[in-house]
């Protein structure tokens, strides 16, 4: 009676709720489109007719993008960057989840407080002794600066996503690779880490989009031109075009260029993070 009732009550709040979230896809999708069709029209008609679809094909506005902003190079460097520090970052942080996540005790519950505190600290707040130490390093206006940064700044959320993935793990897996004489490397290499790939996939994937998008850093520690990453090379085509008359359906298609790799790559990967890998591991 009470879970028919509990029911009947979650029923409104669920169609509501699902309205609300298609409806935050909808416009989403929406914003989508028109950035997609505003980069293949000319820069008179999107004023003229924002909403339109006249003079639509102007590929033109790519080509006049990736060269004016150099954005072949930019999109080089946060290749480099973006993609090799996320795989690193994972590295890292899936051995230290794994420990933290099956080593119960009162020393890596602490840890991983400290990693999760570390995830509330804002990258403004300690950029002043982060710009004094790479200094220091001779790691300013580097793309190798720029890479550990990247990393060490994307170790504590990700260590903090692992650790709560792990931990859902069955332990009947590692028991049974125990009783067949396996060691923790070696279970952890050949058994723990093909069920976790969902997880370190996600991981992976939610640190490339938030470093391929990544402004603030970037604009502190790189000063040279020629080492800019896609977000500043945007953003130094949107000064240029302040001073040299505005370009907007080559400043959309910048956004565009920006935008659209993640997009694809997340359509493509995000069919295999939902698929669980621990169906039928425990028999």
């Amino acid at each position: 009676m009470v879970a028919r009732s509990l029911r009947a009550e979650r029923g409104p709040l669920r169609r509501i709720g699902t309205a609300g979230v298609w409806l935050l896809v909808a416009f989403n999708v929406g914003v989508l489109g028109w950035l997609l069709v505003a980069a293949l029209r000319e820069h008179t008609a999107i004023f003229r007719d924002p909403w339109g679809l006249d003079s639509l094909g102007q590929f033109g506005n790519f080509v006049r993008a990736w060269s004016d902003s150099d954005f072949g190079r930019a999109a080089g460097n946060t290749a480099l960057v973006a993609v090799g520090a996320s795989v690193v970052v994972v590295l890292i942080s899936a051995p230290a989840s794994y420990a933290l996540a099956k080593t119960r005790t009162r020393l890596s519950g602490m840890m991983a407080v400290l990693f999760a505190v570390g995830i509330g600290i804002p990258t403004q707040v300690i950029v002043i002794p982060l710009f004094a130490l790479m200094q220091d390093a001779g790691l300013v206006n580097s793309l190798t600066g720029l890479f550990v940064l990247y990393v060490a700044l994307s170790v504590p959320f990700t260590v903090f996503l692992l650790t709560g993935f792990f931990g859902s793990l069955p332990d009947e897996v590692e028991e049974a690779a125990a009783i067949d004489g396996a060691g923790a490397v070696r279970t952890f290499a050949q058994i723990v880490l093909p069920l976790a790939r969902n997880g370190l996939l996600t991981a992976f994937l939610l640190n490339l989009v938030g470093l391929w998008n990544e402004t603030f850093v970037a604009l502190v520690f790189v000063q040279d031109s020629a080492k800019q990453t896609l977000a500043l090379s945007l953003l130094g085509f949107l000064q240029t075009q302040q001073y040299s008359g505005a370009d907007y359906g080559a400043l959309f298609a910048g956004v565009a260029i920006l935008v659209v790799p993640m997009l694809l790559l997340y359509l493509w990967l995000g069919r295999r993070i939902i698929e669980g890998m621990t169906v039928g591991a425990v028999k």
